[in-house]
Parts: structure tokens; sequence; C-alpha cells
């Protein structure tokens, strides 16, 4: 695919939000390149830049020639800036006259690989880095390999440091063939790249003069003009809806409405993960045979007639069910089912590792159950997404497993249905996350008693 087929599939230009993620090898340049990102969009404040200037003087960094050392933007932990490596996932917001970004800057280091699937897992895009000098790496391979896993919609390559080879074509056109390769190999369709340097801004937010051989878009453009996920979501997936809480409003919502809207009802607030909801159409609980019809929408203060995902709602119901939060609300004619035994991939992210009989919470939505971790299958090979036997997962380690719950959940393939085939794992105790996991194809219904921490939750 080239990049004039993919920009061509963006529909409108409609100001979205889009979430990317920069990845890529220790000292290839990510948190420059998102320096450089903000810096010339005039995304940074006055005086965070003076903050920076400052630094940068401090440390001699304007005998190269430069003003500002660019990644100072982003590695904002002491321990970062002592190490010389980005080591926490970076969040920046930033905004163009097209488009509204979030920005995660993920570790290169392959110890982090953790945090690059904690950035990947919400990205419309990847921008993966490569320095022209080294080409393809293992762990860009890898980092290839988790946006595979994760379905990542967009990876773009970004050719990075192209000045210090002299921004040579024939580089820039050996590494993209080699990136062509291992994308087949790992099943990516549509990998973009392009030649930046980050330190010297070519490519990135301007177009270049220096490589008058490269007539495609910046890097920036690109981000602009991608599709995002969640416009993706509301063409191709059903409505879904955790519900996050019932609410009462018991009279007024706001000045200036109707009499009739001054009334109590009962309402089931949430965030549409995916797909579109209008009134009067037919929706079931997921998991269950119950289904009823909506008979209002609320945005804010405001009645609509429609709504669709990413938006906050609140839905008045024709029937009177018992639901609560945790609660799947999903276009009746593709409920999803609900599973207490299902397989799944655990991106696991804890230094103790997991073993089979490990007693854990899962969270799925808005509903956190109790659950077992039967078994652990395998382990997977992120150089060429190959299994292997593994009785337990380490740190950093993703492989597959089987889970077992306390109440049904309806989990659903995450290959077609990202946002209700995803799910975290948490420690009963302490509350903290100990891994990511997306439901695996196959879901089977428990048929055996369930243990006694599941017990009953019903």
């Amino acid at each position: 695919m080239t990049i004039t087929d993919t920009l061509a599939a963006s529909t409108g230009s409609t100001r979205t939000l889009f979430r990317f993620a920069t990845a890529g090898s220790v000292d290839d340049g990510k948190s420059t390149l998102v320096g450089r990102l903000l810096f010339d969009s005039k995304a940074i404040l006055a005086d965070q830049l003076e903050a920076v200037a400052r630094t940068s003087a401090e440390r001699g960094f304007g005998a190269s020639g430069e003003e500002i050392d660019l990644a100072l933007l982003t590695d904002g932990l002491r321990a970062e800036r002592e190490q010389g490596i980005t080591i926490d996932v970076a969040y920046r917001y930033f905004a163009t006259d097209a488009r509204n970004f979030i920005l995660a800057d993920c570790p290169g280091h392959v110890e982090y690989t953790k945090n690059t699937v904690t950035g990947a897992s919400t990205a419309d895009a990847v921008v993966l880095l490569v320095d022209a000098r080294n080409g393809v790496l293992e762990q860009t391979r890898r980092h290839l390999a988790v946006t595979r896993l994760l379905r990542v919609p967009h990876v773009i390559i970004a050719v990075n440091k192209i000045d210090l080879v002299d921004y040579s074509e024939s580089v820039y056109e050996e590494i993209s063939a080699d990136i062509d390769r291992v994308a087949r190999e790992l099943e990516i369709d549509g990998a973009l790249t392009v030649p930046v340097s980050a330190l010297k801004g070519d490519n990135v937010v301007t177009a270049s003069s220096r490589t008058p051989w490269y007539t495609g878009p910046t890097l920036l453009e690109l981000l602009e003009e991608l599709p995002d996920r969640d416009r993706s979501l509301q063409a191709t997936e059903p409505f879904r809806m955790p519900v996050q809480t019932v609410i009462r409003p018991q009279g007024s919502l706001a000045p200036g409405l109707e009499e009739d809207d001054y009334r109590d009802f009962r309402g089931y607030a949430g965030q549409i993960s995916a797909g579109s909801i209008r009134v009067g159409q037919s929706i079931a609980v997921a998991g269950t045979s119950r289904t009823t019809r909506v008979t209002g929408l609320w945005s804010g203060t405001e009645r609509v007639d429609e709504a669709r995902s990413p938006q906050s709602v609140v839905l008045e119901i024709e029937d009177q069910l018992d639901l609560a939060r945790g609660s799947m609300l999903a276009a009746a004619e593709s409920a999803p089912a609900g599973h207490r035994e299902f397989g799944a991939r655990i991106a696991w992210l804890n230094d103790k590792p997991l073993t089979p009989g490990a007693k854990v919470l899962i969270k799925h939505g808005a509903a956190t159950v109790k659950a077992l971790v039967e078994e652990v299958h395998a382990r997977l090979d992120l150089t060429d997404l190959t299994d292997g036997p593994a009785n337990a997962l380490e740190l950093n380690d993703i492989g597959s497993v089987a889970i077992r719950t306390a109440t049904p959940l309806p989990v659903e393939d995450y290959e077609h249905h990202r946002q209700t085939g995803a799910f975290l794992v948490i420690d009963p105790l302490s509350g903290d996350t100990l891994g990511a996991g997306i439901a695996a194809p196959g879901v089977v219904e428990a048929e055996d008693p369930l243990e006694d921490w599941l017990g009953d939750e019903g």
C-alpha cells in the first residue's frame, strides 16, 4: 500500500483526537523527535522552553550548533536524564489546526518493553524510529511484533538521522526494503516510511530541500491525515457501552429545559466504546437474554437523538432492568455472550512471575471480578511471533494463558473488537496492575466447579 492510497482512506477533514506512540531502539532519537514535533509545531509553553534552554546551556549543548536539547522536552524523570535513556512512557498533548494529539513517548530499551505495550495499546498509530546508520535491528522487529499483536491500525517508520548518512537515497531505500520484508513476515499491512532528521528538522514538520528524492508527506502531515481508530470503529463495529454508573437526576437537569424534562428517571451513564446508538434502537445486556429499547439519550445536559464512540452519554431505556456498574450494553443483534473461561494473551508487567493458580482480579470495561489463571500455555517469541512452551511468564513476557472468572464477562475476540477484547490483570491485595491482556479466539464456557477463591459474586 502506498502513502497516497493510505491517505485516501481518510474520511473527511473534521478536527479529531489522534493518539500515537513512538518506539525504537536505544539512542534512535525518539525523545529528540518528539521534542522536534512539539518545538516546530509551536506546542511548547514559554516558561518550559526557557527551562529547557537553561538546562541545555548548563550541559554545553549549544556547542553543537543547536540552541536547545530537544530531548529534554520529554525525558522528564531525573533517572532518564542521568542515564540518557527514556524509562517511563511520557505523555504529551498538543494540537495543530487539523487535529488534537495525545503522544506517548515509549522507552527503547528491551528492559522496558512493558512500557511500549502500555503506550501502544491505545494508539491510533505507532511511529517507529530506525537509525539510518544501523538499519533494522532485533528491537525493531520486537516493536513491530508488538504493534501487530496489539492490532495498532497504522505503523509509520521514521528513518532517523538521515543527515548522518549524507541524506543518502540508497540507504533509505535499502532500509525501506528491509522494513517491507519484515512487515510482510509479521502480516503488517501498509507500513509507511519517512526519511527524517529529528536533530535538524528534516521532514518532521516541514519538507526538507536536502531530500529532493523524497516527495511524500512529512511526519506531521501523515499524523494529521491518517484515519483515527475511533472513526474506523464507528464504521465497522456494533454498539458497545460499559455502564459506569446508574444515575437518578430527581429534578431539573439544567436551566432552559422543557417541563417534560423535569422528572425523575433512571439513567445509565458510560462512554461508548464502539459503534453508535440512537433513540429507538434495540439493545441488549451483554451476557444475558435481556433486551430493551433506548427511549432517551443525554450528552451532558443536552438531549440528543444519536451518539457515537467515544462520546460519554446517559441512556434511558424502556424496561426496568437490573443494571449496575460493570454491565455491558450492546446492539441487540450482535450482543456478546458471557464467558467464565477464556483464552488470552497477556503482557506481564510485574517482577513477580505469573504461574498457574494465581489469584487475580480481571478488570474488563467497568467490571472488576475475581479470577484464576488456570494455565500458562506458551511464551511468545517477539522476533518472529512464534509460541514456545512455558509454565510461567516473567517481566516483559507475552504469553498465552487460560483464565476462569467468578462471574461471566462479555469478552470478545480482540482481533475484531479491540475495546471489549482487552482487559487488565490486577493484584487483589495491593490493587497494582500486573498485566494487560487481550482475549484470544475461541472462548469456552467453564463446566467444572469454580475454586473457593472465585466464590459467588452473583
